[in-house]
């Protein structure tokens, strides 16, 4: 046995130290995209990130980040956290491996057994080292390689406890894996998911098994998950706001006077517990207020989140400063929420609406504000049980029908204008269809035969054959699936993240999964709920509507987890059939070797390409350039988390551009926000908006009515005193005595000071003769929500004293003025000179002179010309959202106009070097790239692009061409769009005298136009 603890302590740690070897050496230098930037400025300089928060983990992000030299270390540091969690979680997963194998086989005076243990230990610790999930979490600062750490340690202590259950300080170990629990609140809470694995090693080491006791156990941990996550965490808040708002508003006494009363309460009620239960010897008692104090002692990293809110920092996302705000911030209430148990189909008639409510500090006491998400009630005939299509968002609706076909009964309901209509109410049928096609199977299933069979790229799928599946590389398998797999074209067949494992990890796990189950029912039961908890009961849980942002593989690393310790299990299932065949040392030294080669070797191999992201600078460079792009003391409004995040980093940690004042409009719909953007943040003044809180505040102008009563266009002032007036004159009559505020146009007018338009530098003065008198411009849509409303009211009071921008030129998020921008480099400059858009993507107009001088000398782009820097899907789509090609290509048309063709062929030749096609994959914005070389004269390079991009696309046809039904109907969009590059090829080409070139695609497009009509016609 000493030998074995001396052997298996030392072989855990070789384990841990490859895993960290493997991810310190490929962790991203520097910030990654999604919600990554966010959280290491948050860590950075202790501010509030988004709800629920991760306080714990923004502490020890804080700590590590000190270890850097300079700020533009510290997001290696807070991604060495990711990669040091991740490392320790292997070591505890192998020594959960070792604890489980060693109670299958002895180790006792059996060498055979002790390596068969210790091999088991290392084949299944180093395939979830390998694994696609936990490998891309180990590489960037996000919460979720720390949370699996939590994850391995409550129940790796949970075994060790198993073994001491009968000692006497054995409870020491439930004490720690309360305050592991508590702790892990402030990470994520995923960990809780460990409970009932937790309680059923519990079980079944204290008690006799019965089917009565088996029940209850699990009823039990159903109770501690649901206390945990309904009581404990948002409870106690609840709990402390009662008292906050009796002490402050009941008995008028200062604002969190009724907090320290709670704490205080909370403190003595547990002490006395303790020491009353101590005395009387109730040891079961003692031991579970233990574990409730040390639970509530780990959660209290949470008071962070108010001492810091307090503080005003520039991020502080729904300033949770007092125990109201908190408790909505940790039900993450600004998201929404979705149905659970009962609920409604996404097509229920509204029948009735409660407006929540929450307490705000107003003077000295607590005063009611409204919540921006109403409480909605339906028609009884549309609502279920365990709805899982329950989204009204017309894009959802489209996807549930692709996801299942609608076939229900057909019923009469009455709209709000009063007239009846026929709708379809879902079958339940229907609803589960949906949840097994897409929340199962898509959102779940896929993602664990990635880890575990292989996967076919990183490029996000919606369902269809190309993209996101999961692919083993047994051709017959993939074909039934997918489709041939033969001639695939380049950008799917040299994708980095193309992995085949041939099923081989998922295989041993199976072998492992029914070995323990044979060997050890108990055990297995434990890890199967662990699996069950982590995988599936999270997809019940989600309730994920369609079209998600982003792959949610990240949630499941704790089932994939557990699956890892069936693979090790695997390699004893197989050690088992040889043992009694062969010597049992050679039988476990080939089984070790056979499966260390088949899985996490090959694992290893597959997926250090695309998984390595040393060298890879893009997030940050893109958040670099578009802080560039704008002029001194700009406001830049963004949209999104890749749009915002990046960007919060570059300022907040290397204090790159810190006069831009980033807006983001998807939290300009909330008060909180508003509050901060009207405080001066390190070198940006405030942001120019003239409404007071009151007229802003949650409840009040959320959503404005536009009436079309003043057919001219109106001054935007005019329009601000008119929509901000509480004068009953100017509001309308709605839902009994209440009065809302509206606008009486669409159409807007924004007065222009040429002098100081030129002054400021928003127009050179060798266009000023361009600059219209007044901008003038008409909105979309019938309402304004609470942003738009607020660009209005800044539109109404900067005074052309700041330059504005917008990260994109659609009217979506620049409120219908895309003939007035002006691009400059990645953002868009408003400027009162009048661009017609030729297209959504061709708006506005080109200042060559300052986008030569960003996009080829000021901006930096992150290394993702060179070929050994992983270009991964988001870095790509990101990239796309830019559309760094069409970016060059219209600096190329601006220069060729002005007749400057020898920079605009330097524009172009700079462009395809940054953007190689084996990184950026060739399409339909290189079109605009080979139109300028022609117009540049450089026919050479033109003919020589021409070529290379009729060559992928012309692979890319024949493969769709190829394909058999149902799958060539499933890629009927790409096929249409390869066609139309080859016939804007044949057009470009024939454009500029390139007739050879021209006639030879216009031939190989006729050629496949006919076969397509031979074989039935039309586009398939």
């Amino acid at each position: 046995m000493e030998r074995f603890k001396r052997v298996n302590t030392i072989t855990g740690w070789v384990i841990f130290l490859i895993a960290a070897t493997v991810y310190l050496m490929g962790i991203e230098p520097t910030v990654s995209f999604w919600d990554c930037g966010e959280y290491i400025a948050s860590a950075f300089k202790l501010e509030v990130g988004h709800p629920p928060g991760a306080p714990f983990w923004v502490l020890l992000g804080r700590l590590f980040s000190m270890f850097a030299a300079e700020n533009t270390g510290v997001a290696k540091m807070v991604n060495s956290l990711s990669a040091l969690s991740s490392a320790f979680t292997i070591l505890f997963l192998y020594w959960s491996i070792t604890h489980l194998a060693r109670k299958i086989f002895s180790v006792d005076n059996d060498k055979g057994n002790l390596l068969a243990v210790i091999g088991a230990g290392i084949i299944g610790a180093l395939a979830f080292t390998f694994s696609d999930t936990f490998w891309f979490s180990a590489e960037e600062g996000e919460v979720y390689a720390l949370s699996s750490l939590f994850t391995a340690f409550v129940f790796y202590a949970i075994l060790k406890w198993e073994n001491v259950a009968y000692e006497r300080h054995s409870n020491r170990w439930i004490i720690l894996i309360a305050y592991l629990m508590g702790i892990s609140i402030g990470v994520h809470l995923l960990n809780l998911l460990a409970i009932p694995a937790i309680v059923f090693v519990y079980y079944f080491r204290k008690y006799k098994i019965t089917n009565r006791g088996v029940l209850g156990a699990a009823l039990l941990s159903i109770i501690l998950v649901g206390f945990f996550n309904y009581l404990i965490i948002p409870g106690i808040v609840q709990v402390a706001s009662g008292f906050e708002l009796l002490f402050v508003n009941g008995l008028g006494m200062p604002f969190n006077s009724g907090n320290l009363i709670f704490i205080i309460v909370i403190a003595g009620l547990l002490a006395w517990g303790l020491h009353y239960t101590h005395k009387l010897k109730k040891i079961t008692l003692n031991t579970l207020l233990l574990g409730l104090t040390f639970v509530i002692i780990g959660y209290s990293s949470y008071t962070m989140i108010m001492i810091r809110s307090a503080a005003d920092p520039p991020m502080d996302e729904n300033d949770p400063e007092t125990v109201f705000a908190l408790y909505h911030y940790l039900k993450r209430e600004q998201y929404g929420s979705s149905p659970l148990i009962t609920g409604a189909y996404y097509n229920a008639p509204v029948t009735d609406s409660e407006q929540p409510y929450t307490y705000v500090r107003e003077g000295d006491r607590y005063v009611k504000s409204y919540s921006l998400n109403p409480d909605y009630e339906y028609d009884e005939r549309f609502t279920t049980f365990f709805p899982r299509m329950w989204s009204r968002q017309s894009d959802h609706i489209r996807e549930y029908k692709k996801w299942g076909t609608i076939d229900g009964e057909q019923v009469t309901v009455t709209n709000n204008r009063g007239e009846k209509q026929s709708k379809t109410v879902p079958s339940f049928g229907d609803n589960l269809e949906f949840f097994f096609k897409y929340q199962v199977g898509h959102m779940y299933l896929r993602y664990f035969m990635w880890n575990f069979a292989g996967r076919q790229n990183d490029i996000q799928g919606h369902g269809g054959p190309l993209n996101g599946n999961w692919l083993s590389g047994i051709n017959f398998i993939d074909e039934a699936r997918l489709g041939s797999q033969d001639n695939l074209p380049d950008k799917l067949k040299n994708n980095k993240a193309r992995n085949t494992y041939y099923m081989l990890p998922l295989l041993l796990g199976l072998i492992g999964f029914f070995f323990q189950y044979k060997k050890n029912p108990k055990d297995f039961t434990a890890l199967l709920l662990l699996f069950l908890f982590t995988g599936l009961a999270i997809v019940v849980y989600l309730n994920q509507t369609p079209l998600q942002p982003r792959e949610r593989d990240y949630a499941y690393a704790g089932s994939f987890y557990a699956f890892s310790i069936w693979i090790g299990l695997g390699v004893l299932g197989i050690y088992n059939l040889f043992k009694d065949k062969a010597p049992r040392v050679f039988s476990a030294i080939f089984t070790i070797i056979l499966t260390l080669i088949l899985v996490p070797a090959n694992m290893a191999k597959e997926n250090w390409d695309d998984h390595d992201r040393s060298g890879r600078y893009i997030a940050r460079d893109y958040a670099y350039n578009y802080l560039n792009s704008c002029a001194p003391n700009a406001i830049l409004f963004t949209h999104g988390d890749n749009d915002t995040f990046p960007l919060w980093y570059a300022q907040e940690v290397e204090g790159i551009r810190t006069d831009v004042r980033v807006v983001n409009l998807s939290l300009l719909n909330t008060d909180w926000y508003i509050d901060q953007m009207k405080r001066k943040a390190y070198d940006s003044e405030p942001v120019p908006f003239s409404m007071e809180r009151s007229q802003y505040k949650q409840g009040t102008r959320d959503q404005v009515p536009m009436l079309n009563k003043v057919k001219n266009h109106v001054d935007v002032k005019q329009v601000i005193d008119f929509v901000a007036s509480d004068n009953p004159q100017t509001q309308l009559s709605a839902y009994g005595n209440q009065k809302i505020n509206y606008i009486p146009t669409k159409r807007f007018r924004l007065n222009v000071d040429s002098a100081k338009v030129v002054e400021r530098g928003i127009v050179d003065p060798e266009n000023a003769d361009q600059i219209v008198d007044e901008i003038r411009w008409q909105v979309s849509g019938n309402n304004l929500m609470k942003n738009e409303l607020m660009m209005l009211d800044l539109l109404a009071h900067f005074n052309w004293e700041r330059p504005i921008y917008f990260v994109s030129p659609s009217d979506e998020t620049n409120l219908g003025l895309s003939n007035y921008l002006q691009l400059e480099g990645f953002a868009y400059r408003l400027v009162p000179i009048e661009t017609e858009a030729q297209d959504r993507i061709d708006v506005g107009r080109v200042d060559s002179e300052i986008m030569y001088q960003n996009l080829m000398e000021e901006f930096q782009y992150g290394n993702m010309q060179d070929p050994d820097v992983y270009m991964d899907y988001t870095s790509r789509r990101t990239t796309n959202v830019i559309r760094l090609r069409n970016k060059f290509a219209r600096l190329a048309r601006k220069l060729n106009d002005e007749g400057q063709e020898q920079r605009a062929i330097e524009t172009l030749d700079r462009c395809m070097e940054l953007t190689p096609h084996n990184q950026l994959p060739y399409g339909i914005w290189t079109l605009e790239v080979l139109n300028e070389y022609y117009r540049a004269g450089a026919t050479e390079k033109g003919n020589a692009l021409a070529e290379e991009l009729a060559g992928y696309t012309k692979g890319e046809l024949d493969y769709y061409f190829s394909l058999e039904q149902p799958f060539a109907n499933a890629i009927s969009r790409e096929q249409r769009m390869s066609l139309h590059i080859m016939h804007r090829l044949s057009q470009i080409t024939g454009n500029f005298g390139q007739k050879d070139l021209s006639k030879e695609y216009e031939n190989y497009l006729n050629n496949k136009v006919s076969s397509m009509q031979g074989t039935g016609g039309g586009l398939r």
